[in-house]
């Protein structure tokens, strides 16, 4: 292994460094306020709130579930977002010969959770129009399938209409890592192994972040979380 994190803030130190350059086009005179941090939860919205202040942007989450197939919940049918949404893993919907009335079922369910977690997370279910004409930055910590993230990258790209949008984790698969390019402008990605089990073999200490951890994060930035 060539290399390891020491935790999630390392990790978000290390990614902040390689975005720096958008600080710079921002005081440059691009456009005031033009990045937003867009954060996975949970553990994203550890590395998001490092990056956030680095580069003095604003911090939000967006969320993001996964549709499971039958009987194989691991298995992405594809993916859907708070606006309903859906991004299909059209091959293997097909080959499973899965019907609407699963897939709506299930987009149901997983919308009723994703409000739920806005809810607790932002106080609010909507975006408004906060993320058109922006630099997106899209963080988690670590990718493993890239179903989620590839879902939000192409909502955010074609629902919001964001500017530009990059996404940067620490770690992520290689032919994740290259399939990620095809839906975001730019793509940073610390390490890249060929061998990959699971993220958190590539941090000393990857401990669960709860729910009110990432609360009390997003509160820091103005958010009317749950606590």
């Amino acid at each position: 292994m060539n290399m390891v994190f020491r935790d999630r803030i390392d990790a978000a130190e290390k990614l902040a460094e390689k975005l720096l350059y958008l600080k710079q086009e921002d005081r440059e005179g691009i456009q005031s306020n033009s990045i937003i941090i867009m954060a996975v939860p949970r553990g994203g919205v550890v590395i998001g709130n490092i990056i956030s202040r680095i580069l003095d942007a604003k911090l939000d989450v967006v969320v993001s579930r996964k549709i499971g197939a039958p009987y194989n919940a691991e298995l992405a049918l594809g993916a859907v977002m708070p606006d309903g949404s859906f991004f299909p893993n059209e091959n293997i919907i097909r080959m499973l010969k899965i019907s609407e009335g699963y897939i709506n079922s299930e987009i149901d369910t997983q919308m009723k959770e994703i409000d739920s977690r806005l809810m607790s997370f932002r106080g609010s279910k909507e975006y408004g129009k906060d993320l058109q004409y922006k630099t997106v930055i899209l963080v988690d910590d670590g990718i493993a399938t890239g179903a989620t993230i590839s879902a939000a990258s192409k909502w955010l790209k074609k629902k919001k209409n964001c500017k530009e949008l990059i996404i940067a984790v620490p770690v992520a698969p290689k032919d994740i890592a290259e399939k990620l390019k095809k839906v975001a402008d730019r793509v940073i990605i610390l390490y890249s192994p060929s061998s990959f089990e699971a993220v958190g073999q590539f941090y000393h200490d990857f401990s669960q972040v709860s729910d009110n951890q990432v609360k009390k994060i997003l509160h820091g930035h103005g958010y009317k979380t749950c606590l």
